[in-house]
């Protein structure tokens, strides 16, 4: 190759050439770098920090429920809200307001709370247990149709027992005693037998007139 036939000083010159025309632009990859680690990792401190504080005042919130503090508590959850919305104790938050407008009897605060976490939260489980609670607040409307369009949104996954028990209630309100204790066997099914939800299941299904077990249809001789 070229570079091979010159000599030392020739290359050194080469060499200096070279970083007189391109060095400006390594300093501004080694400066972009330096920025970029150093940006991260303030983003990284002030995450923490931030995740810290919204836990702390998650802990005031429970605390004040523990207390039966509700105005206390609903100033602490607004708090989370507004300040920490992007942390996993927001959509907590959120729950906990629509629990005590429900107690309240803000129904409608409560149906916007619970819709913000069904529709918002990155956590599937929540996004479950709220669609569960707002279909149970419009089932107290004596709105069970959409209740029942509430949980027919959505593949109940590993709540498919809590959707059959709710179904089951939307049900019941609509008089439809037969698809309740359908809905009601059928959660029956997917539940623990030692919980209390069964015992539950099981009062629901006596309620209504009928047996846990459905009985078996015998033929004819």
């Amino acid at each position: 190759m070229a570079e091979d036939l010159l000599t030392d000083d020739e290359q050194w010159e080469a060499i200096k050439v070279w970083v007189r025309e391109n060095g400006i632009w390594m300093l501004g990859g080694v400066a972009l770098a330096f920025a970029l680690l150093y940006g991260y990792r303030f983003y990284q401190g002030h995450r923490d920090t931030q995740d810290l504080n919204a836990a702390a005042q998650f802990s005031l919130m429970t605390a004040s429920i523990d207390a039966n503090d509700r105005t206390a508590a609903k100033a602490t959850a607004a708090v989370i809200v507004k300040n920490y919305p992007s942390s996993p104790y927001a959509d907590q938050a959120e729950l906990m307001l629509a629990r005590l407008a429900i107690d309240d009897g803000q129904d409608a605060s409560a149906i916007e709370q619970l819709s913000l976490v069904m529709n918002n939260s990155k956590d599937s489980q929540l996004r479950h247990i709220a669609r569960l609670r707002l279909a149970r607040v419009q089932i107290d409307q004596g709105k069970p149709d959409d209740a029942i369009s509430t949980l027919a949104a959505v593949a109940p996954g590993k709540f498919e027992s809590r959707y059959h028990e709710v179904h089951g209630d939307a049900l019941a309100v609509k008089k439809d005693v037969s698809g309740a204790i359908r809905e009601y066997r059928a959660a029956l099914t997917g539940a623990d037998q030692r919980s209390p939800d069964s015992a539950v299941l099981e009062l629901k299904i006596a309620d209504l007139g009928a047996t846990v077990n459905p009985p078996e249809n015998k033929a004819k001789p």
